[in-house]
Protein backbone atom coordinates (compact mmCIF):
# COMPACT_ATOMS: atom_id res chain seq x y z
CA UNK A 1 0.00 0.00 0.00
CA UNK A 2 2.87 2.22 -0.59
CA UNK A 3 1.29 4.49 -3.03
CA UNK A 4 -1.03 5.10 -0.54
CA UNK A 5 1.60 6.24 2.00
CA UNK A 6 2.66 8.63 -1.04
CA UNK A 7 -0.64 10.57 -1.63
CA UNK A 8 -1.09 11.18 2.19
CA UNK A 9 2.31 12.74 2.06
CA UNK A 10 1.71 14.90 -1.27
CA UNK A 11 -0.88 16.45 0.45
CA UNK A 12 0.20 15.97 4.32
CA UNK A 13 -3.19 14.68 5.47
CA UNK A 14 -1.90 14.89 9.09
CA UNK A 15 -2.48 18.75 8.66
CA UNK A 16 -6.00 18.08 8.17
CA UNK A 17 -5.88 18.99 11.78
CA UNK A 18 -5.78 22.16 11.67
CA UNK A 19 -9.73 22.73 9.84
CA UNK A 20 -10.92 19.70 10.60
CA UNK A 21 -11.68 20.40 14.00
CA UNK A 22 -13.20 23.16 13.57
CA UNK A 23 -15.80 21.63 11.25
CA UNK A 24 -16.19 19.42 13.69
CA UNK A 25 -17.41 22.69 15.99
CA UNK A 26 -19.84 23.75 13.35
CA UNK A 27 -21.43 20.53 12.85
CA UNK A 28 -22.33 20.20 16.68
CA UNK A 29 -22.90 24.01 16.98
CA UNK A 30 -25.81 23.38 14.65
CA UNK A 31 -26.83 19.84 16.04
CA UNK A 32 -27.42 21.48 19.61
CA UNK A 33 -30.19 23.05 17.84
CA UNK A 34 -34.18 22.73 19.26
CA UNK A 35 -35.08 19.61 17.48
CA UNK A 36 -31.94 18.76 15.42
CA UNK A 37 -30.88 14.91 15.67
CA UNK A 38 -27.50 13.90 15.64
CA UNK A 39 -26.97 11.61 11.96
CA UNK A 40 -23.82 9.81 12.18
CA UNK A 41 -24.60 9.63 7.89
CA UNK A 42 -24.33 13.36 7.95
CA UNK A 43 -21.33 13.65 10.20
CA UNK A 44 -19.56 11.08 7.93
CA UNK A 45 -20.34 13.25 4.76
CA UNK A 46 -18.78 16.26 6.10
CA UNK A 47 -15.74 15.05 7.08
CA UNK A 48 -15.89 13.49 3.68
CA UNK A 49 -16.26 17.03 2.41
CA UNK A 50 -13.36 18.34 4.73
CA UNK A 51 -11.18 15.42 3.31
CA UNK A 52 -11.97 15.39 -0.32
CA UNK A 53 -11.68 19.17 -0.52
CA UNK A 54 -7.79 19.54 1.38
CA UNK A 55 -6.95 16.52 -0.88
CA UNK A 56 -7.66 18.55 -3.98
CA UNK A 57 -6.45 22.08 -3.22
CA UNK A 58 -3.51 20.45 -1.60
CA UNK A 59 -2.63 17.93 -4.99
CA UNK A 60 -3.18 21.23 -7.00
CA UNK A 61 -0.89 22.95 -5.05
CA UNK A 62 1.72 20.96 -5.31
CA UNK A 63 0.88 20.26 -9.34
CA UNK A 64 1.00 24.15 -10.09
CA UNK A 65 3.93 24.72 -8.10
CA UNK A 66 6.12 21.80 -9.08
CA UNK A 67 9.08 23.78 -10.75
CA UNK A 68 9.97 26.02 -7.47
CA UNK A 69 9.45 23.03 -5.17
CA UNK A 70 12.33 21.33 -7.24
CA UNK A 71 14.26 24.96 -6.61
CA UNK A 72 13.46 25.09 -3.75
CA UNK A 73 16.16 23.11 -1.25
CA UNK A 74 13.26 22.64 1.21
CA UNK A 75 10.88 21.56 -0.88
CA UNK A 76 12.94 19.56 -3.54
CA UNK A 77 12.30 16.42 -1.78
CA UNK A 78 8.94 16.75 -2.49
CA UNK A 79 6.82 13.43 -3.88
CA UNK A 80 6.64 15.61 -7.52
CA UNK A 81 9.93 17.08 -7.97
CA UNK A 82 11.23 14.02 -6.55
CA UNK A 83 9.60 11.89 -9.23
CA UNK A 84 7.66 9.99 -6.32
CA UNK A 85 4.59 10.82 -8.05
CA UNK A 86 4.11 11.75 -11.68
CA UNK A 87 2.54 15.37 -12.30
CA UNK A 88 0.05 13.70 -14.55
CA UNK A 89 -1.33 11.10 -11.51
CA UNK A 90 -1.04 14.03 -9.11
CA UNK A 91 -3.03 16.43 -11.36
CA UNK A 92 -5.83 13.33 -11.99
CA UNK A 93 -5.98 12.91 -7.67
CA UNK A 94 -6.83 16.67 -7.74
CA UNK A 95 -9.32 15.75 -10.68
CA UNK A 96 -10.73 12.27 -8.57
CA UNK A 97 -11.12 14.14 -5.38
CA UNK A 98 -12.66 17.38 -6.81
CA UNK A 99 -15.23 15.38 -8.51
CA UNK A 100 -15.85 13.45 -4.83
CA UNK A 101 -16.29 16.65 -2.99
CA UNK A 102 -18.91 17.46 -5.25
CA UNK A 103 -20.71 14.69 -5.54
CA UNK A 104 -20.18 14.23 -1.63
CA UNK A 105 -22.51 17.50 -1.49
CA UNK A 106 -24.74 16.06 -3.40
CA UNK A 107 -26.05 13.91 -0.79
CA UNK A 108 -26.07 16.47 2.06
CA UNK A 109 -28.27 19.11 0.87
CA UNK A 110 -28.91 21.42 -1.62
CA UNK A 111 -27.43 24.59 -0.47
CA UNK A 112 -24.25 22.76 -0.20
CA UNK A 113 -24.37 21.49 -3.54
CA UNK A 114 -24.78 24.66 -5.23
CA UNK A 115 -22.03 26.33 -3.44
CA UNK A 116 -19.29 23.34 -3.89
CA UNK A 117 -18.00 24.94 -7.11
CA UNK A 118 -17.65 28.15 -5.18
CA UNK A 119 -15.41 27.00 -2.26
CA UNK A 120 -13.75 24.20 -4.82
CA UNK A 121 -12.65 27.32 -6.53
CA UNK A 122 -11.46 29.52 -3.46
CA UNK A 123 -9.42 26.38 -2.45
CA UNK A 124 -8.25 25.75 -5.78
CA UNK A 125 -7.42 29.40 -6.49
CA UNK A 126 -5.06 30.31 -3.57
CA UNK A 127 -2.21 28.10 -5.44
CA UNK A 128 -2.18 30.73 -8.42
CA UNK A 129 -2.33 33.90 -5.87
CA UNK A 130 1.94 33.47 -4.66
CA UNK A 131 2.52 35.32 -8.35
CA UNK A 132 -0.13 37.56 -8.15
CA UNK A 133 -0.50 39.02 -4.53
CA UNK A 134 1.23 39.24 -1.44
CA UNK A 135 -1.30 38.42 0.88
CA UNK A 136 -2.11 35.08 -0.60
CA UNK A 137 -2.15 33.78 2.79
CA UNK A 138 -5.54 35.35 3.28
CA UNK A 139 -6.46 33.18 0.34
CA UNK A 140 -5.44 30.19 2.16
CA UNK A 141 -7.56 31.05 5.21
CA UNK A 142 -10.14 32.09 3.20
CA UNK A 143 -10.59 28.10 1.55
CA UNK A 144 -9.99 26.55 5.42
CA UNK A 145 -12.61 29.08 7.28
CA UNK A 146 -15.32 27.67 4.76
CA UNK A 147 -15.34 24.01 6.67
CA UNK A 148 -17.03 25.08 9.75
CA UNK A 149 -20.09 26.99 8.34
CA UNK A 150 -19.98 24.21 5.28
CA UNK A 151 -20.62 21.86 8.26
CA UNK A 152 -22.93 24.18 9.92
CA UNK A 153 -25.22 24.80 6.42
CA UNK A 154 -24.97 20.57 6.18
CA UNK A 155 -27.44 20.41 9.56
CA UNK A 156 -29.58 23.57 9.62
CA UNK A 157 -29.10 24.92 5.65
CA UNK A 158 -29.41 28.34 7.08
CA UNK A 159 -26.67 31.27 7.80
CA UNK A 160 -26.56 32.33 11.34
CA UNK A 161 -23.90 34.37 13.61
CA UNK A 162 -21.90 31.62 15.65
CA UNK A 163 -20.81 29.71 12.80
CA UNK A 164 -20.09 33.33 11.00
CA UNK A 165 -17.69 34.15 13.62
CA UNK A 166 -16.09 30.52 13.75
CA UNK A 167 -15.45 30.75 10.24
CA UNK A 168 -13.80 34.16 10.91
CA UNK A 169 -11.76 32.91 13.41
CA UNK A 170 -10.30 30.69 11.13
CA UNK A 171 -9.56 32.79 8.86
CA UNK A 172 -7.56 35.04 11.00
CA UNK A 173 -5.94 32.06 12.88
CA UNK A 174 -4.63 30.32 9.60
CA UNK A 175 -3.56 33.79 7.63
CA UNK A 176 -1.43 34.77 10.69
CA UNK A 177 0.18 31.12 11.30
CA UNK A 178 0.94 30.93 7.18
CA UNK A 179 2.83 34.34 7.64
CA UNK A 180 4.57 32.68 10.64
CA UNK A 181 5.51 29.79 7.91
CA UNK A 182 6.17 31.51 4.92
CA UNK A 183 9.15 33.07 7.08
CA UNK A 184 11.31 30.61 5.56
CA UNK A 185 11.07 31.34 2.18
CA UNK A 186 11.18 34.58 2.30
CA UNK A 187 15.05 34.82 0.42
CA UNK A 188 13.54 32.12 -2.24
CA UNK A 189 10.56 33.70 -2.99
CA UNK A 190 12.19 37.75 -3.41
CA UNK A 191 14.89 35.43 -6.19
CA UNK A 192 11.50 34.09 -8.02
CA UNK A 193 9.21 36.89 -7.85
CA UNK A 194 7.05 34.63 -5.91
CA UNK A 195 4.91 37.41 -3.31
CA UNK A 196 4.56 37.10 0.46
CA UNK A 197 3.80 39.29 3.20
CA UNK A 198 7.79 38.17 4.53
CA UNK A 199 9.32 39.27 1.46
CA UNK A 200 7.16 42.07 0.98
CA UNK A 201 7.46 43.62 4.91
CA UNK A 202 10.57 41.41 6.10
CA UNK A 203 10.99 38.92 8.83
CA UNK A 204 10.36 41.51 10.92
CA UNK A 205 7.99 43.32 9.93
CA UNK A 206 6.02 40.35 9.00
CA UNK A 207 6.26 38.97 12.57
CA UNK A 208 4.49 42.05 13.99
CA UNK A 209 2.35 41.79 11.16
CA UNK A 210 1.38 37.89 12.18
CA UNK A 211 1.03 39.24 15.91
CA UNK A 212 -1.44 41.41 15.22
CA UNK A 213 -3.82 39.25 13.20
CA UNK A 214 -3.74 36.78 16.04
CA UNK A 215 -4.56 39.00 18.62
CA UNK A 216 -7.81 39.85 16.59
CA UNK A 217 -8.45 35.96 16.77
CA UNK A 218 -8.16 36.24 20.16
CA UNK A 219 -10.50 38.64 20.62
CA UNK A 220 -12.95 37.07 18.20
CA UNK A 221 -12.41 33.69 19.99
CA UNK A 222 -13.70 35.84 23.52
CA UNK A 223 -16.57 37.03 21.29
CA UNK A 224 -17.66 33.81 20.16
CA UNK A 225 -17.62 32.58 23.89
CA UNK A 226 -19.80 34.83 24.92
CA UNK A 227 -22.75 35.25 21.50
CA UNK A 228 -23.02 31.44 22.33
CA UNK A 229 -22.68 31.59 26.61
CA UNK A 230 -20.16 29.42 26.92
CA UNK A 231 -19.84 27.13 29.90
CA UNK A 232 -16.80 26.03 31.86
CA UNK A 233 -15.59 24.10 29.79
CA UNK A 234 -16.07 26.71 26.50
CA UNK A 235 -13.72 28.93 28.79
CA UNK A 236 -10.95 26.48 29.32
CA UNK A 237 -10.68 26.06 25.60
CA UNK A 238 -10.47 29.90 25.30
CA UNK A 239 -7.91 29.65 27.62
CA UNK A 240 -6.18 26.87 26.20
CA UNK A 241 -6.15 28.25 22.50
CA UNK A 242 -5.16 31.73 23.41
CA UNK A 243 -2.52 30.46 25.39
CA UNK A 244 -0.74 28.46 22.33
CA UNK A 245 -1.29 31.09 20.02
CA UNK A 246 0.83 33.09 22.13
CA UNK A 247 3.52 30.32 22.21
CA UNK A 248 4.11 30.27 18.86
CA UNK A 249 5.37 33.97 18.88
CA UNK A 250 7.48 33.09 21.71
CA UNK A 251 8.75 30.47 19.52
CA UNK A 252 9.73 31.84 16.09
CA UNK A 253 11.86 35.34 16.05
CA UNK A 254 13.76 37.06 13.04
CA UNK A 255 17.14 36.32 13.73
CA UNK A 256 15.99 32.28 14.36
CA UNK A 257 13.51 30.54 12.11
CA UNK A 258 14.58 26.86 14.09
CA UNK A 259 11.48 26.25 15.30
CA UNK A 260 8.81 27.35 12.98
CA UNK A 261 7.98 23.90 12.53
CA UNK A 262 7.38 23.24 15.95
CA UNK A 263 5.14 26.97 16.51
CA UNK A 264 3.25 25.24 12.96
CA UNK A 265 2.49 22.03 13.32
CA UNK A 266 2.38 20.81 17.03
CA UNK A 267 1.35 24.32 18.45
CA UNK A 268 -1.61 25.08 15.98
CA UNK A 269 -2.18 21.23 15.81
CA UNK A 270 -2.98 20.80 19.65
CA UNK A 271 -5.00 24.38 19.53
CA UNK A 272 -7.32 23.27 17.23
CA UNK A 273 -7.82 19.65 18.67
CA UNK A 274 -8.21 21.18 22.07
CA UNK A 275 -9.83 23.51 21.49
CA UNK A 276 -13.10 21.82 19.84
CA UNK A 277 -12.90 19.10 22.30
CA UNK A 278 -13.63 21.72 25.03
CA UNK A 279 -16.24 23.48 22.59
CA UNK A 280 -18.04 20.31 21.87
CA UNK A 281 -17.72 18.76 25.18
CA UNK A 282 -19.28 21.96 26.46
CA UNK A 283 -22.50 22.04 23.89
CA UNK A 284 -22.84 18.40 24.56
CA UNK A 285 -23.46 18.22 28.25
CA UNK A 286 -24.99 22.08 28.94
Amino acid sequence: MGWIRNYTRLVKFEHTLFALPFALIGFFMAYVQPGSVISLRLLLLVVLCMVFARNAAMGFNRWIDRRYDRLNPRTSAREIPAGVISPRAALLFVIVNSLLFVAATWFINPLCFYLSPVALFVVLFYSYTKRITSFSHFVLSLGLAIAPLGAYLAVTSRFDWPPMILSTIVFFWVSGFDIIYSLQDEEFDKEQKLRSLPARLGKKRALRFSEAIHLVTALLVVLLGVVLKGGGLHWAGVLWFCGLLLSQHLLVKPHDLSRVNLAFFTTNGLASVAYAVFLIADMLLR
